[in-house]
């Protein structure tokens, strides 16, 4: 198992750690710094990605690390904008709930034994791009004032559709492991 720390997975880890911050920029209401921070964070999933990729750097750290930071800037993000208003309570639950349901889905297939590689499955890349877009938009409507009114709305359901989507078949996938079938993908977007 290659677990080793690269400039990928510091990136990654930079990710990570950003999260306090941009919650407390949100939270104080700071939402000029706090839109800037993302999009920092969100063009570093993208480096991070292309650094691993281009340069031979991936590991089973990276693989299990990015996911990891993705939702949990994005649940941190989300949650954050539900508690201020700022995002329907219902896409909140939604969103959150699919990342549970993921997460609890692949302890529970480790736990009877299951292999599960670490994959993203398409529909979750277009759901975490999904996601970012939409929370992108909203910090940039508070931050930098924005007029991007009918941009969130559109990507209110667009986020709805592919979490529901992705949620789905990563479900589908499971009861085929379970029953049977090969390694269910799960990955950067759970």
């Amino acid at each position: 198992m290659d677990v080793r720390v690269n400039l990928p997975n510091l990136v990654t880890l930079a990710r990570l750690l950003s999260v306090p911050l941009v919650v407390w920029l949100l939270v104080n209401g700071a939402y000029d710094y706090a839109f800037w921070l993302f999009v920092a964070a969100a063009l570093s999933d993208a480096v991070d990605g292309f650094l691993a990729k281009r340069f031979g750097l991936t590991t089973v750290l990276g693989a299990y690390l990015d996911p990891i930071a993705d939702k949990v800037l994005l649940v941190g993000v989300y949650i954050t904008f539900g508690l201020q208003g700022h995002l329907a309570t219902w896409l909140v639950i939604l969103v959150v709930f699919r990342d549970l349901l993921i997460v609890g889905g692949l302890v529970l297939l480790q736990i009877i034994g299951q292999e599960v590689k670490m994959q993203p499955a398409w529909s979750s890349k277009l759901n975490t791009t999904a996601q970012i877009a939409l929370a992108g938009l909203i910090l940039a409507a508070l931050g930098i004032q924005l007029q991007a009114g009918d941009w969130i709305e559109t990507m209110i359901w667009v986020v709805a559709l592919t979490t529901v989507w992705s949620g789905t078949e990563y479900i589908v996938q499971a009861f085929q492991l379970v029953n049977g079938g090969g390694p269910p993908s799960a990955g950067q977007g759970p």
